[in-house]
């Protein structure tokens, strides 16, 4: 049996668009999904991630399987109904299908909704049987204990900024209106034995990882135990976490002592009617300043995330942001478009006061508005964006808030260029070419 897992990209995201290497570290579903395939049933696999390489149109496989997120589902179902017409059993997977599993079902074989450590290897073998379900749901046993390692051999390796990436804690206890996760996968917390962590980072045999869970310290005991075991292994690591660190003196003290040298925060806001409105009241916006001291003091750089757009903001938004991040002097900024998922709390509000104007997922991608925004109009949102983009990464604003260049600028500064050059093409991405999924034959 041959398997080809596929992530198709967005066009902003893809190997073509605008996302160097140096913004891309190497994503873990279909590693992990690899590594399930149970060893007595021989298959063969391959991967082909489209922010890194090429999707082949000719694959030698009997089952392709397609990851699928919301801004990349126009073209996941494009090429899943291009391999079903080739003659393979397509399945996707993800939040996408995992939200609306009856839409993406009229484009594959097999749907999988929520978390499919134990799903996926029961398909295989219904599959081999030749008696395999149209869909498997998340078993209501689901945990995330002994998982295998990831198969990261089969990646591009020279296509990310890292590989060495880990899962420790699945899930966020947060509400936050606009956030797909609790939609798609519930808001239980998922935590894998302390040991096995470790464990695996040990096998890396390297003295970088990077924890992509979206909330590494959602919970605090958890997160202690696992960065005090961190400590002897005397590792550079990276991950997510809520500004809601900075009121926790231990936890941060912690952080440092076992290597933590860079965080991704959601400040999401500057002002706090905004924080109200996406349910993020743990963001204090007169705190930022004091928090980026304090990572800064404990040798963390920041990762900082904005998402304009919020019922509260007008267009003095992105000036007044920019402002702020130069003074909070936050390492590496973000900023996106409040975006309004499906079976969101923040879609239906807007859906039930008429204000989505936008239908086909490929602009869902937070980086182009698909709703009336109240203050302002969406071309504002998007051209004030766009400014926000630019000026916060031009030479001079880059240099003020990086100096004195005592944080790691063999990291900050490289990916503050990549940021650079990604802002310089922000505004080429119409809706004609995010739309765009004529490479790939209808058959």
């Amino acid at each position: 049996m041959k398997i080809a897992l596929l992530a198709p990209a967005g066009a902003m995201h893809r190997y073509t668009g605008s996302f160097g290497k140096s913004l891309h570290y190497a994503p873990l579903t279909l590693t992990t999904l690899a590594a399930l395939v149970p060893e007595d049933i021989g298959a063969e696999v391959v991967i082909y991630d489209e922010t890194a390489e090429k999707i082949p149109l000719e694959i030698d496989a009997d089952i392709i399987g397609i990851t699928c997120i919301t801004g990349t589902a126009p073209r996941c179902y494009a090429y899943a109904d291009y391999f079903r017409k080739k003659g393979k059993t397509v399945f996707l997977g993800g939040v996408h299908p995992s939200m609306l599993p009856d839409e993406a079902a009229q484009h594959a074989d097999v749907i999988f909704t929520g978390f499919s450590e134990q799903t996926f290897p029961r398909f295989l073998r219904d599959y081999v049987k030749g008696d395999y379900k149209k869909i498997y749901n998340q078993n209501c046993d689901f945990t995330i204990e002994g998982k295998p390692h990831p198969r990261r051999e089969l990646l591009k390796k020279n296509r990310y900024i890292t590989i060495n990436t880990v899962e420790a804690i699945r899930g966020c206890m947060h509400n936050c209106t606009f956030c797909a996760y609790p939609a798609a996968f519930g808001k239980r917390v998922y935590k894998r034995p302390v040991k096995e962590v470790i464990e695996e980072i040990e096998a890396l045999r390297s003295k970088h990882v990077l924890f992509p869970d979206v909330n590494l310290v959602t919970d605090r005991k958890y997160a202690l135990e696992l960065f005090r075991a961190m400590i002897p292994l005397k590792m550079i690591w990276m991950g997510l976490v809520t500004s809601s660190i900075g009121v926790d003196e231990e936890l941060i003290k912690v952080l440092s002592k076992s290597g933590c040298r860079g965080l991704l925060i959601g400040f999401e806001s500057i002002t706090q009617e905004s924080q109200k409105y996406i349910h993020k009241g743990h963001n204090r916006v007169d705190n930022y300043v004091e928090l980026m001291k304090k990572l800064h003091d404990n040798g963390i750089l920041v990762q900082g995330c904005f998402a304009f757009g919020g019922d509260e903001e007008d267009t003095s938004v992105f000036d007044r942001t920019v402002e702020m991040v130069i003074k909070a002097k936050i390492d590496l900024p973000r900023y996106s478009i409040l975006t309004p998922y499906p079976r969101t709390a923040f879609y239906d509000q807007l859906e039930a006061e008429g204000r989505i104007t936008e239908r086909n997922w490929a602009m869902y991608d937070v980086q182009h508005c698909v709703f009336e925004p109240k203050l302002m109009t969406r071309e504002q949102l998007e051209e004030g964006t766009d400014r926000a983009w630019r000026m916060t990464y031009s030479t001079g604003n880059i240099l003020k808030r990086l100096a004195p260049f005592r944080l790691s600028p063999a990291i900050s500064f490289p990916v503050n260029m990549g940021y650079k050059g990604y802002a310089g093409k922000w505004h080429k991405f119409t809706r004609d070419v995010m739309c765009d999924n004529s490479d790939i034959p209808v058959l």
